[in-house]
């Protein structure tokens, strides 16, 4: 029984771990050093903890007190001391525990091996049309709902559709985490960058939808037209993948054609499924209700737990949805709990990552330099003309998402400035929304300090190195879209 476990669920190899360990430890290294070689100082803020424009003041470095030793302290005090920050990121490593219990119970029982063979059955002579139409559900998931961390419990399943399509498994990152980020570039009536964004620059919620919605048809034509042309790549040489070899184990626990003609010999497996996918149509549900609780109830405690709520119900329901169709299915009791245990234990290795992430926010935020660089970007604006101004405003956001991944964290630390400052270049604030949301979704697929793509590298055991090799071309069209886009809105005046 041990050995079968072995072959099934989600494996993520310890090179992979420890790759982009070293990664995440120098860049938390170099968030030290700028620490150090910054100055240090800091904006008042008001009530709301939205900083107040004009009230910039330097600080002694003696007075901050962070020495660079600390540094290597700091995932002991991020959680310590970074409360809302370390919740998060604990709620992500429950989430992405339970995932691999859940996906090994999955797999193991055969109801993984059903879905596939239902999917490749029924869109094996249109599965382009398929990947397309993946493509657009996602990216409207995030573009309408704000969904995105949840997303990351669709990747084990939209990999292993993936390679039954004859693809690798880069496409089913595609089709899932990366297509939601990309949503999240094209909100629509996404409250957590729209809503959030809009009623601190005291516009109507949701207005200028129009123009959002060209922004999605857009990045949609990008997005699916690259992973289309790669997947037709990939199927006709599938050695030109860069996870061609990191698939082959992956291809031969999903595609063993004895494995997969004995798991569906179960014939209790089409109920085990639906079991299964009624718990993802749950979430959903609750997702949706959660947004337009959001949307009509104006009241901030109300808005951060309706949050939580869609990614705390996804790790319930995703839970309990894979231990009924394991019980359906046949595995019961005792063998059920420890099959789901040992599925645990093989994604658990990834928590270090999310821990060293939220290091990197904390860095910077002790040593009191995120302002000071607010503080250059604001007098470096000032008196360069529109056209000019909201390009470099968008690489601006781009640099700070490196370093702050959550949406709205960015909106009450750039908005403040950003906002009198595209006033006084004369760039319109609905221009600046979509700079904000353009920035925030992609770069989420783009930088080694978000914790959701660096967990979807370690599930396909797929380096950052070579991953940046095979979408390079996707975020240079991105780069270069969204260049367009927001010209053409400074030259409307939008």
């Amino acid at each position: 029984m041990k050995d079968k476990e072995i072959n099934v669920g989600i494996k993520i190899e310890k090179k992979t771990i420890i790759g982009i360990t070293v990664l995440l430890i120098g860049i938390m290294i170099f968030a030290g050093i700028l620490t150090q070689v910054v100055p240090t100082g800091v904006y008042d803020v008001d009530a709301d903890g939205a900083i107040i424009n004009g009230t910039y003041h330097e600080i002694a470095r003696e007075d901050v007190g962070y020495s660079f030793w600390r540094v290597f302290i700091s995932p002991i005090e991020a959680f310590i001391y970074a409360t809302g920050d370390a919740m998060t990121g604990v709620i992500i490593i429950l989430v992405i525990t339970l995932i691999g219990g859940t996906f090994l119970i999955l797999d193991k029982s055969g109801v993984l091996k059903y879905i596939m063979t239902v999917v490749v059955s029924r869109f094996s002579g249109k599965k382009y049309k398929l990947l397309a139409i993946m493509i657009f559900v996602c990216m409207a998931l995030s573009s309408f709902a704000g969904i995105l961390e949840e997303s990351v419990t669709l990747v084990p399943l939209a990999v292993a559709i993936s390679l039954s399509l004859g693809w690798d498994s880069l496409v089913g990152v595609g089709f899932s985490l990366i297509a939601v980020a990309f949503g999240y570039s094209a909100a629509t009536f996404n409250p957590f960058n729209v809503g959030i964004v809009q009623s601190m620059a005291d516009l109507p919620m949701f207005s200028g939808v129009l123009f959002r919605v060209f922004v999605f048809a857009v990045v949609y034509a990008i997005l699916a037209g690259f992973f289309i042309s790669y997947a037709k790549r990939v199927e006709k040489n599938p050695e030109s993948s860069l996870c061609y070899e990191s698939d082959l184990k992956l291809r031969d626990r999903f595609l063993n054609e004895e494995e997969t003609k004995k798991a569906l010999e179960n014939p209790n497996l089409p109920k085990a499924a639906k079991a299964f996918i009624y718990a993802l149509l749950a979430v959903l549900g609750i997702t949706v209700v959660c947004l337009i609780t959001n949307i009509i109830v104006d009241n901030a405690t109300i808005s951060d737990i309706l949050g939580y709520m869609p990614l705390a119900s996804m790790a319930i329901l995703f839970t309990v949805g894979g231990l009924r169709a394991g019980h359906i299915s046949g595995i019961r009791g005792k063998n059920l709990l420890r099959s789901f245990g040992v599925g645990a234990k093989t994604i658990l290795p990834v928590a270090p990552i999310i821990i060293f992430i939220i290091c990197v926010t904390y860095i910077l935020k002790s040593g009191k330099i995120i302002d000071t660089l607010l503080y250059w970007v604001y007098n470096m604006l000032d008196g360069v003309n529109p056209y000019v101004s909201i390009i470099i405003i968008f690489f601006v956001i781009c640099i700070f998402e490196f370093f702050i991944g959550s949406g709205s964290a960015k909106a009450f630390l750039l908005m403040p400035i950003l906002l009198p400052l595209v006033d006084m270049v004369g760039i319109g604030r609905q221009n600046l929304i979509v700079a904000f949301c353009i920035s925030d979704g992609f770069c989420n697929v783009l930088f080694p300090t978000n914790g959701l793509l660096m967990i979807a590298l370690g599930i396909i055991n797929m380096s950052f190195v070579k991953y940046i090799r095979a979408t390079w071309k996707l975020f240079a069209m991105e780069f270069l879209g969204a260049i367009g886009i927001m010209l053409l809105a400074t030259a409307i005046g939008y």
